[in-house]
């Protein structure tokens, strides 16, 4: 499979999809002007991984924020990791950001995937 690794901007957010490394991470600001353009090939990839994922995955958000047409498509993401089995989910906030650690803790109530939080 294709490494996705894209270099994070002021508007979009870092992502690298790195299958054969275990590296799945989405970090940064997530604005852009058509999120759901944007985050389509991240879906369409996940569609790929999930046919024949690795035993285990961690999946990484590392999010500073992200505007309402983000949220939508990062519950999109965390929707096919849910059918993808041995996924989890870090969901990392700086430790003085409630609205970050609010927004992963109303994700985990919507996803059957563990997620656990972690502040930095």
């Amino acid at each position: 499979m294709e490494v996705i690794n894209l270099e994070g901007t002021e508007d979009t957010p870092k992502i690298i999809l790195d299958r054969n490394n275990g590296i799945f991470e989405i970090s940064g600001r997530s604005l852009p002007e058509d999120s759901a353009e944007f985050y389509q090939p991240i879906l369409d990839w996940l569609d790929e991984y999930s046919k024949s994922p690795n035993q285990e995955t961690e999946f990484i958000f590392k999010l500073e924020y992200f505007n309402t047409a983000s949220s939508k498509l990062i519950l999109d993401i965390l929707s096919k990791l849910e059918t993808i089995e041995g996924t989890k989910i870090a969901w990392y906030f700086h430790e003085d950001d409630e609205d970050m650690e609010e927004a992963g803790t109303e994700f985990s109530e919507l996803v059957e995937v563990p997620f656990e939080f972690k502040t930095y």
